[in-house]
């Protein structure tokens, strides 16, 4: 399969994975959960060239946020996976591995913790945000399940 198609494919399963693991952890109330609106506003931000709030109450609220956040997130998952596989089909010989896979999707944290929460104005790891330490933790286990859905997704491709 085409490596842009493979990366496209697995970034979807990646996105799906997390959005069902979130969901059902914040059922149970061990998460915080992923709050598509809010990453609408930012999404419609970035679109006007505004990268960086002070505080999430200057994000204005925007006529179909949640769908556009929906978008954006998808975007970001496939976004991240694409130059994961297209790497790996580049320059690693074999199947991509889902032990990779998995351990990539962590990596992507980092991304969370010091561009997406920034930006939000809710600081480094989102440590200003309402949920404290748990808005931090919460992002580590979203990007561990999508490394999962990662690495369900490499298998399958």
């Amino acid at each position: 399969m085409n490596l842009l198609v493979s990366g496209i494919v697995a970034g979807v399963i990646g996105t799906i994975v997390m959005d069902i693991l979130n969901h059902l952890a914040t059922r149970s109330g061990l998460l915080a959960k992923i709050d598509a609106g809010t990453i609408g506003r930012m999404a419609a931000g970035w679109m006007k060239g505004r990268f960086f709030y002070s505080h999430p109450s200057e994000m204005a609220p925007v006529a179909n946020e949640v769908f556009y956040g929906y978008v954006a997130h998808y975007c970001i998952g496939i976004g991240l996976s694409v130059p994961f596989v297209l790497f790996w089909g580049l320059f690693v010989e074999g199947p991509i591995s889902p032990a990779w896979a998995l351990a990539y999707g962590i990596s992507t944290t980092v991304a969370s913790w010091f561009f997406v929460y920034p930006s939000m104005g809710l600081g480094p790891f989102g440590m200003r945000s309402p949920d404290g330490f748990n808005a931090c933790l919460s992002s580590l286990a979203n990007h561990l399940f999508y490394g999962i859905g990662l690495a369900i997704g490499v298998v399958l491709i």
